[in-house]
């Protein structure tokens, strides 16, 4: 039977590129392998064709030959003879090899330093205004004696003798060729024979490092601040990692923070809620005057504009708001309960007009019970 083209074998056109070459011929290899193809009886011969037609298309002085006198031009070149699973590992080494970054060949392997993380604790005021603020951080520092090579001063790492310095090592195992990082040299493709005495060739020592964190204004309990490079130190000349602090803000005494807006509770006295008066509020900024109006009940809310916070993301003041409690007295002298008695004696003679919201309460109340008695 006359041959077929091998443009038609590997379904490309006359043109096409090295890469076209390559991509059509590893995606037919692993279409017609015998050891996939078990029951198809031609998936061997197919095989054979594919593979004959890309060692002649992917060799330039080949293919040109081939392009002027045809088959005849490579007469003498390869046979196209049986398969082996060293051909099929070498496919399936190029396939997977680039999905998973292991070419064969590659060079020791670079590690990046891994990425840290700090928690700083701050008080409100410290992270509303911003501050500068020096931590120490426990971490992997390049060894200064050994400049991150391991190996004691005057000495160098040498080759590693089990991957040849690729840092890698091929396993076979049928026509499946999967490549490991080697277990001599940890993927460095050199090994430590005279170790640093400083850091016992790890290339790397541990080191309490002082940094100084710029803390914005108006951060909040969960932001993170990240500084590059101040991580933990990379292997066989890999670069740093980040160090991530991250804000706790602590519990105020006085004010809750809501996003720009402080919201605190204020005690007042009986008399003030009922008179009105002045009462001193404290803020961030100091102390103001807010007016208590006479009437005043408990729970009720004052909106005091600007005196709030800004934000790392919003830079508008944002407002306080103060919850009035009326503090009920205690400890009381007799004289102060006989007043008190008499007091509360002739609030309830005037009813409604005294206690409006507890004559309000008890006519639903009374409704409600009238309802349940039908």
């Amino acid at each position: 039977m006359a041959k077929r083209d091998y443009y038609e074998v590997l379904g490309i056109k006359k043109n096409a590129s090295s890469d076209e070459i390559k991509k059509s011929y590893r995606r037919l290899a692993m279409k017609h392998h015998p050891d996939r193809n078990t029951e198809d009886s031609d998936a061997e011969g197919k095989f054979k064709e594919v593979k004959e037609a890309y060692e002649v298309l992917s060799d330039s002085d080949k293919r040109a030959a081939y392009d002027q006198f045809g088959h005849d031009g490579v007469r003498g070149g390869p046979p196209g003879g049986g398969f082996s699973a060293e051909g099929f590992g070498d496919i399936f080494g190029d396939v997977f090899g680039d999905i998973f970054g292991a070419n064969r060949g590659s060079r020791s392997q670079v590690f990046r330093g891994a990425d840290l993380g700090y928690e700083l604790r701050l008080d409100l005021e410290k992270a509303v205004s911003g501050d500068s603020v020096t931590i120490e951080v426990p971490t992997q520092v390049t060894c200064e004696e050994c400049r991150g090579s391991g190996a004691e001063k005057g000495s160098e790492p040498v080759k590693c003798m089990t991957c040849g310095g690729t840092g890698q090592v091929r396993m076979q195992q049928g026509f499946f060729a999967i490549q490991q990082t080697c277990p001599a040299c940890k993927g460095a493709g050199t090994v430590i024979t005279n170790p640093c005495r400083n850091c016992h060739g790890r290339g790397r020592i541990s080191k309490a490092k002082r940094l100084s964190v710029k803390v914005p204004q108006g951060v909040e309990d969960g932001d993170r601040i990240r500084l590059s490079g101040e991580g933990e130190a990379g292997r066989n000349g890999g670069p740093p990692g980040d160090l991530y602090v991250e804000i706790r803000v602590s519990p105020h005494k006085i004010f809750h923070r809501h996003g720009a807006d402080l919201s605190c509770e204020v005690p007042i006295s009986f008399g003030t809620a009922a008179l009105g008066g002045d009462i001193e509020l404290p803020t961030l900024d100091g102390h103001v005057s807010l007016k208590i109006p006479a009437g005043t009940q408990s729970g009720k809310k004052f909106r005091l504009r600007g005196k709030g916070v800004t934000t790392v993301r919003d830079r508008r003041q944002g407002d306080l708001f103060a919850r009035v409690a009326v503090e009920t007295p205690i400890n009381l002298t007799v004289e102060q309960e006989s007043f008190l008695r008499r007091f509360d004696d002739s609030i309830s003679a005037g009813g409604e007009k005294h206690s409006p919201r507890a004559g309000g309460w008890l006519d639903t109340v009374r409704r409600f019970f009238e309802r349940v008695s039908q």
